[in-house]
């Protein structure tokens, strides 16, 4: 068995990192080339001894983790609660990473951590971040530049209340700044899939006159006039009650030479308010002069649908997810959701992850940082 993972909510940190470590032992013996480890809040004080125990216990080649929010096993997920969550795979050849990043004076940012040669071809960069020094924006446009293609999987650590909180493992030390990463080599196929939980509706339209995230006109008319068209035209009453303050967004087309561009091919920014005295519309990130856009709604029966699609043509030996903190019982009645959706497009595949603070992955072949998404990495032998 090439790949294996545990879940223990035992309280005690010992106990359940006994659990899981014996788990996957069992599972897959020792000497993986690489483990995820996740923990909830109340284990994030032992962190250092998790990593050490695994260490000890399993000799892995390379290990990551975090303290989030929640954390995801195998077919299901624990939020808040205490939880330890492993998973370890034979991936062949990689590189751990310690990633950091300096602000310059004309407000650009300067990474460190990142070698010019790696060795092997890299498959896929998966990357766990501290939501208050590393900018994920601006790394993954910076990796456009020296690395196009590459797909970054993962999601900023939602373990930390405030700056200094956060708590990163990479191989045997605490990070408490910047991104642990590790580059998967070319010995499997790591499939990205993205899952935005978002439903288009209406026409492609073009901005005709923006600043920064500030929509001005759209196919010529005033933003907020349009915007109000659109859902007049394209909504149902159901549909537009539905709409609370972070159900309605901005899909920007990510390759404009695309015709009739589906949600795969579309990034979303949800709508943070209305300027009504000039007919704007403030969107949560840029959108430049000439892009194509929809608009589009998400809300629970959405969110499920699109990870059910997005899955529906995919097959995998494994899979890491990084889902949304405010998914989970926030976004849906039941409790387990994107981990038993997995399980049944997928199998009973190995997974694990973590609830994030924004999630990584790309969306057209450009990596980006979005929110109430499912990311996933799927890995499949070649």
């Amino acid at each position: 068995m090439d790949y294996a993972c545990a879940l223990s909510q035992h309280p005690v940190t010992s106990q359940a990192l006994g659990e899981v470590v014996g788990s996957v032992l069992e599972q897959i013996g020792d000497r993986p080339d690489l483990v995820l480890v996740t923990v909830t809040r109340p284990h994030a004080g032992a962190l250092e001894d998790v990593i050490s125990t695994i260490d000890a216990v399993l000799h892995p080649l390379a290990l990551i983790g975090c303290a989030a929010e929640g954390v995801v096993g195998p077919g299901a997920e624990v939020e808040e609660l205490p939880a330890i969550s492993l998973w370890a795979g034979r991936v062949g050849p990689l590189l751990s990473l310690e990633l950091s990043a300096v602000q310059l004076a004309d407000d650009s940012w300067h990474f460190d951590g990142l070698p010019e040669r790696l060795g092997f071809t890299p498959t896929a960069l998966l990357v766990l971040a501290d939501p208050f020094t590393f900018p994920a924006p601006e790394f993954c446009a910076h990796l456009e530049e020296i690395r196009p293609g590459l797909p970054v999987i993962g999601g900023y650590a939602s373990g930390a209340s405030g700056p200094g909180g956060t708590r990163l493992a990479l191989g045997d030390r605490i990070l408490p700044t910047g991104a642990a990463a590790i580059v998967i080599g070319p010995a499997v196929e790591v499939i990205p899939v993205v899952s935005q939980g978002c439903r288009p509706f209406g026409r492609l339209l073009t901005v005709t006159r923006s600043e920064g995230n500030l929509v001005q006109e759209i196919a010529g008319r005033p933003a907020m006039e349009c915007m109000i068209n659109e859902i007049s035209e394209h909504l149902d009453r159901s549909d537009i009650s539905a709409i609370d303050g972070d159900g309605l967004l901005i899909g920007r087309c990510v390759d404009t030479r695309i015709l009739d561009p589906g949600p795969g091919d579309l990034v979303f920014r949800a709508l943070l308010g209305a300027n009504r005295s000039i007919g704007a519309l403030a969107v949560d990130g840029p959108v430049p002069l000439g892009s194509t856009i929809r608009f589009a709604v998400r809300d629970a029966r959405t969110a499920g649908a699109d990870l059910t699609a997005a899955l529906s043509t995919e097959q995998a030996d494994a899979a890491l997810l990084f889902t949304c903190s405010g998914r989970g019982t926030r976004m849906f009645d039941v409790p387990h959701h994107d981990a038993i959706s997995i399980r049944r497009s997928l199998g009973s595949v190995p997974l694990a992850g973590m609830f994030a603070a924004g999630e990584f992955g790309p969306v057209g072949g450009s990596n980006f940082v979005h929110s109430f998404a499912a990311s996933l990495a799927l890995f499949r032998s070649r």
